[in-house]
Order: structure tokens, then C-alpha cells, then sequence
């Protein structure tokens, strides 16, 4: 039923993509998905867009963190796109789950 439903929302239809599926609904750990085609991507914002998804990119400077906070203090799901070798420090306790 659940897979079905990623289906729906735009997951390809093959063993691996369901696979990577499962782990990132099962993770412990925030999921960093490398995709170069744009299907993670396209499947995230999907599912979560009943439930007002914020995406943010850290090239925003300083806004992203303003939209990070509201999500966090609101409940909303997150997607930080075009992520680079480093992060920002300021995101290292939310990495952690240190909110």
C-alpha cells in the first residue's frame, strides 16, 4: 500500500528506486540522496505536499535559516536542495536532531 502510493507520487517502478524508498522511510538518519536526474527530488516534493513542504537552498544566504526555524517551530517537512561538500555549522545540531 505504501509503495503503491510512492509510486503514485512519481518513485520509478524498479527494485533499486523502491529499495531506496524503504531506507529512506526507515532511516534513523536524514536522508541525503544524491540525484542527478531529479527523481528524489521530484518524488519528495510530491509526498510531502499535502503537508506544505518548504524548500530551501543554503545559496539564500541568510533566509533559509528564518524558513528552517518557522518549519521546524511549525512541524512542516523540509527539502534543502543543491547541497554542497560542506554544510553551514548553524545546521549541525538540526543534522544531529539537537532541536
Amino acid at each position: 500500500m505504501v509503495i503503491r502510493e510512492w509510486l503514485i507520487a512519481g518513485l520509478p517502478n524498479d527494485s533499486f528506486s523502491i529499495d531506496n524508498g524503504i531506507i529512506v522511510d526507515n532511516a534513523r538518519r536524514w536522508p541525503l540522496m544524491i540525484d542527478p536526474q531529479g527523481q528524489a527530488n521530484k518524488w519528495v516534493r510530491q509526498m510531502e505536499r499535502a503537508n506544505n513542504l518548504q524548500v530551501i537552498k543554503l545559496s539564500e544566504g541568510g533566509e533559509y535559516i528564518r524558513t528552517l526555524e518557522n518549519a521546524i517551530q511549525f512541524g512542516l517537512p523540509v527539502l534543502l536542495e543543491n547541497v554542497g561538500e560542506e554544510l553551514d555549522p548553524s545546521l549541525e545540531p538540526l543534522l544531529l536532531k539537537q532541536v
